[in-house]
């Protein structure tokens, strides 16, 4: 099985965003617009740094 992959873009607006796709090519989550694509990277570092255990939590 394939991995997720990251997309990394620049919108409309001139932020750099990102898109976490599940391997089969789903998105399923969008990261917030960055002002630079050093932080944009850096969000990603991060989702792949704390999201390993994340907490499920019901609302």
């Amino acid at each position: 099985m394939m991995a997720g992959t990251f997309e990394l873009w620049v919108d409309k607006g001139g932020d750099w965003r990102f898109n976490l796709k599940a391997s089969n090519g789903q998105v399923i989550a969008t990261s917030q617009g960055y002002a630079s694509k050093a932080n944009a990277l850096k969000g990603i570092e991060s989702v792949k740094t704390n999201a390993p255990d994340a907490a499920v939590v019901e609302l």
